[in-house]
């Protein structure tokens, strides 16, 4: 189980990989084997950020 504060410091580094491979998925054609790598990266990387920000939202709620 991780802490609220731990949970908040870790939406800045997935946000950052998310914003770095949007940038260098650019550099490749859609269809090609790197583009949908980064793609699915990406898609992993939206879910775990959702799925914190969801996970902090209940540790707030549950304080009031």
């Amino acid at each position: 189980k991780y802490t609220k504060e731990e949970l908040l410091e870790a939406i800045s580094p997935v946000s950052s990989v998310i914003s770095k491979c949007e940038k260098a998925q650019l550099k490749f054609v859609k269809g090609t084997f790197n583009h949908t790598r980064f793609k699915n990266i990406i898609k992993a990387m939206y879910i775990s950020k959702s799925l914190i920000i969801n996970e902090v939202r209940n540790m707030i709620e549950g304080q009031v």
